[in-house]
């Protein structure tokens, strides 16, 4: 290579990187890096196509040099934009897509049915059968929520009923099905409570911890059923209690009674109580009194019938069972234990095996099997 030659080539291959976007700066760096490499390699192995050859050389050590360049801002940038060491705000963006999923255009019912699927993780099985509804009717329940909203921004939150009802749901699923959801729901039902000034929130989150308490007497080994009245108390996490009794008696306080406070007040009396024998199920019926006047569900109905035939006897809870709907999940099993409970073995037998063979989940099918070869042993 000689200087007349460089003379010739430099600004040639100078013009070509400025019309190819190259600064001119930076153009003259790549260059005299090009030609540097070409003092070293031309004398072995001289280019057929000089010019080329350069423009070849330059560009690429143009492009090497903008691609650090970039690397480098884009980690002083991460540097400014980092937050500084110290607590981490109490945010929650899970919370944040509850309220946006919950969206003011949805009826109220969609709206849960859609965060659940969408944010809570459940699917559309888990979501029908809490709603009582076959899968079918919820999956277009589903479909239909996610084309209203098509297309809609979402930048208005939905109401906090929605949202409570949702973290409700998902709680259930998590502490009796398949996925292990509670954990979560209780850690966002905290975050609510400590952002809201509702005694509702409150109350929810005081129904999660009591029922958290008992988890681990539940279930025995290989996932055996074990019912209340069977569970090992000295298991049941006392310092859980003792914070959800606390939140629940601030909660009912305030005198603005819902249903998540009410269902909080059986599980306090459940937990409170040392013994299954010594459980106050007069005071449990009052609250499933006032659990139906605040939903009408056909769940606290069936779930008073027990509560009845405890407080006042079996053919009591019978003829409270006789106002339930025979077609809702769990029916069979309640009418069984109360038939048991009535002295009326042959019937209690039968219906605990009519029970078993529409259970949910293999746990409770085979609790409720043992029970029906228990009872016909009697």
């Amino acid at each position: 290579m000689n200087d007349a030659l460089l003379r010739e080539l430099v600004p040639a291959v100078l013009a070509v990187l400025v019309r190819r976007g190259a600064d001119f700066a930076s153009a003259e760096d790549a260059v005299q890096e090009a030609l540097i490499r070409g003092l070293e390699t031309w004398p072995q192995d001289p280019p057929r196509d000089p010019k080329a050859w350069l423009v070849t050389v330059a560009w690429r050590r143009f492009l090497d040099t903008a691609r650090a360049e970039t690397s480098r801002r884009g980690r002083e940038v991460s540097v400014e934009v980092e937050p500084p060491p110290g607590p981490v705000p109490a945010t929650d963006d899970t919370l944040w897509l509850y309220f946006l999923c919950a969206h003011p255009s949805l009826a109220p019912a969609s709206a849960v049915a859609l965060t659940l699927r969408a944010v809570g993780g459940l699917t559309t099985r888990q979501i029908a059968t809490a709603y009582l509804v076959p899968e079918a009717t919820m999956a277009q329940r589903i479909s239909r929520a996610k084309r209203r909203i098509a297309g809609l921004p979402l930048d208005r939150p939905g109401d906090l009923a929605t949202v409570l009802r949702v973290l409700y749901l998902v709680f259930n699923e998590g502490y009796s099905g398949d996925v292990d959801l509670a954990a979560e729901a209780i850690r966002l039902a905290r975050h609510l409570a400590a952002a809201t000034d509702d005694p509702e929130v409150a109350g929810l989150l005081a129904l999660m911890l009591l029922h958290q308490a008992r988890r681990a007497s539940r279930t025995g080994p290989g996932g055996r059923l074990v019912p209340l009245a069977a569970q090992d108390r000295t298991r049941w996490d006392t310092a859980s209690i003792a914070e959800g009794v606390t939140i629940l008696q601030t909660a009912l306080a305030r005198d603005r009674l819902g249903e998540y406070q009410a269902q909080a007040a059986i599980a306090a009396l459940h937990a409170d109580a040392p013994t299954a024998a010594e459980t106050d199920w007069v005071q449990i019926v009052e609250w499933y009194d006032e659990l139906m006047r605040l939903t009408g569900s056909p769940v606290v109905r069936l779930n008073r019938s027990v509560a009845v035939g405890e407080a006042d006897g079996a053919q009591a809870g019978l003829a409270a069972l006789a106002e339930v709907d025979p077609g809702i999940p769990r029916y069979p099993a309640v009418r069984a234990y109360l038939l048991e409970r009535a002295g009326d073995l042959d019937a209690a037998a039968r219906t605990y095996a009519e029970a078993a063979r529409a259970a949910t989940s293999v746990p409770e099918r085979d609790h409720l099997m043992r029970e029906a070869a228990r009872v016909r042993q009697l």
